[in-house]
């Protein structure tokens, strides 16, 4: 499938690597063998360390690893993923289309009562329901309803054939001898004799009910292909009601508090679905429309200024979704049907209740396994803990990319050898970066993502690999003059470069909490014991006096230098962020008033 966006960008960025390193490690390897003439086992390890500084090993690990316990965690938590990628498109949400039967009200419905229509004289009403209903297959939540309060053992008078409900027709039919009865929407079955009955069942919707229209065709139906022409005898009205979901308050008040907008599509009347919404707490629920009133080219304009859609039928489900991204939007999809397959493929995301159809599941990208939709909350923040984490990782792992390239053309151009070997480089990788960004990305981090994941992890490791890169030149050019030995340099580099790791790890880490403290600690502890235990390992040799007091120097001279830079970056972060959500409004707002809405409204 298609990649999301922070795999994107990582791949982007090894790609990249992958481009420069060759013709940069051929260049360093030339120029120490053939102009500085330096053995060939020198020549390759300068190579080699310049290479291995470029290289953001460990990355992809660290990204699976923490994709991999997110869908553990997930799965533990009955939330089963088709794809590791759902988990951060859930993440980066901001729209949310729901359906209301079994999202916002659980999935079963019970007949309330059954009123009679105002010129039926009959009192056979809950007679002629049950011949309908005892000949109909209970194959729905809302069949369930009817067969509980209606349905017979055997049927009273067998139908001669079945008409049976689609989405398009949103009624179903029993055929007797020279009629059929009828129950639906009342639009579809009274259609012209609608505006006459209206005020008989007006109120009901406003109430919260579902409101079926039961009626008696005077033809018989060859099947449900064939139009209604002749006018029908209204019987009566049966009301039936939906209970919301005990949680269902509280995940649409989290959605509200993280700024994701909830768009509810129904295809029962937009006044039940608008007062079932308010009821569940869900923001602008009164903003409602008659999907069947959207003319072509008119959904963008629709989607921006409603938030609740009845009598929607399943292919304007997909216009739906296509609209939202047009304005702008992460659009996640729930569905649990067959109608809601194609909409579900279009949205960026999409969530199936697994007691759904099972071919709506196998579309699915998030399948929640108990149908519970008060899960959602969980999953967006396992979605937003990855790619929080991931974003702070990448940062450090670019600071010594970004360090490694600068030192290597700098090399390059003063005809240098290139000053750190690949051991001292594997400390620094290990426990400025490796062991602190792994445990790093393990902590609870549901902060709201904003903005581009590339300029994010930049901002964060320019600072650090511009000041790596500026101590350590200055550490070489010095040298010419102090004259201290490649060892002593190679070293004391090594020195800066964990300090000013350590500077850009605490930075990244901000705010501090226990844990964090405890990261910082680990990473320094294992810096002291690998330099007092095995410095030869990582062939650090012993400095003198003037190289300690220029590390010294050179390091609080950076940490001003940092600071600044890092300060500079945040500012330039938080303006990319603010234009990324200004921009999408903007877009909005210029739709509105191509459709003569005022901007302020907005």
């Amino acid at each position: 499938g298609e990649e999301s966006k922070m795999i994107r960008a990582i791949n982007r960025l090894i790609k990249w690597v992958g481009i420069i390193i060759i013709p940069m490690g051929l260049a360093l390897f030339a120029q120490a063998y053939f102009l500085n003439h330096r053995s060939f086992a020198e020549s390759i390890s300068s190579m080699e360390a310049a290479i291995i500084g470029m290289i953001p090993e460990g990355l992809y690990l660290l990204t699976t690893v923490a994709l991999a316990l997110a869908a553990m965690r997930l799965a533990r938590n009955q939330v089963m993923l088709h794809d590791m990628k759902s988990v951060e498109t859930l993440a980066r949400v901001n729209v949310l289309c729901v359906d209301k039967t079994g999202t916002i009200t659980e999935p079963k419905m019970a007949v309330e009562k059954v009123v009679p229509a105002k010129n039926y004289p009959g009192n056979d009403l809950e007679d002629r329901l049950a011949a309908y209903v005892s000949n109909m297959p209970v194959d729905n939540i809302t069949a369930e309803a009817l067969n509980q309060k209606f349905g017979q053992d055997q049927p009273l008078v067998n139908a001669k054939r079945i008409i049976p409900f689609t989405s398009v027709n949103k009624y179903s039919g029993a055929v007797f001898a020279g009629y059929t009865l009828l129950l639906g929407a009342p639009e579809m079955i009274l259609r012209s004799q609608l505006k006459a009955c209206q005020e008989e069942f007006a109120r009901y919707p406003e109430e919260g009910y579902r409101v079926l229209a039961f009626a008696k065709y005077p033809a018989e139906l060859a099947d449900e292909k064939e139009r209604l022409t002749q006018e029908v005898e209204v019987l009566g009205y049966v009301l039936l009601s939906n209970p919301i979901r005990k949680e269902a308050k509280e995940t649409f008040a989290y959605f509200a508090k993280q700024g994701v907008e909830i768009k509810v599509i129904s295809g029962d009347n937009p006044v039940t679905v608008s007062r079932v919404a308010g009821q569940a707490g869900i923001a602008g629920a009164e903003k409602y429309i008659d999907a069947q009133t959207i003319k072509p080219g008119e959904y963008e304009q629709a989607m921006a200024e409603y938030n609740v859609f009845g009598r929607v039928e399943p292919e304007q489900k997909k216009e739906f979704v296509q609209a939202l991204q047009k304005i702008g939007k992460t659009v996640a999809m729930t569905g649990d049907g067959v109608n809601d397959i194609l909409a579900m493929k279009e949205a960026d995301c999409s969530i199936a209740m697994a007691s759904g159809n099972s071919a709506a599941v196998q579309a699915s990208q998030v399948v929640l396994l108990d149908s519970n939709f008060a899960k959602m909350p969980q999953v967006v923040n396992e979605g937003r803990q990855v790619v929080n984490n991931i974003e702070r990782s990448a940062g450090l792992f670019l600071v010594k990319n970004i360090f490694s390239l600068l030192m290597a053309v700098f090399s390059l151009i003063l005809t240098i050898n290139y000053p750190i070997k690949p051991a001292q480089i594997t400390l620094i990788s290990s426990f400025t970066i490796g062991l602190p960004s792994f445990l790093l990305a393990l902590e609870k981090n549901h902060s709201r993502i904003r903005g581009n994941f590339t300029v994010n992890i930049l901002t964060k490791s320019i600072p650090g690999g511009i000041t790596d890169w500026l101590a350590v030149s200055i550490l070489v050019l010095t040298n010419k003059f102090t004259n201290i030995g490649d060892n002593e340099v190679a070293t004391a580099s090594t020195a800066l470069l964990v300090l000013v790791g350590l500077m850009v790890l605490f930075w990244i880490s901000r705010p501090l909490n226990k844990y964090k403290l405890g990261v910082l600690t680990l990473s320094v502890v294992c810096i002291i014991l690998s330099i007092i235990f095995i410095p030869g390992f990582f062939k650090l040799s012993p400095l003198s006096g003037r190289a300690v007091f220029t590390v010294v120097v050179l390091f609080f001279a950076g940490m001003t230098l940092f600071r600044i830079m890092s300060r500079i970056c945040d500012g330039i972060k938080e303006v990319s962020n603010v234009l990324t959500e200004k921009g999408k409004d903007a877009k909005l707002r210029d739709l509105l008033a191509a459709y003569g809405k005022d901007r302020d409204e907005f």
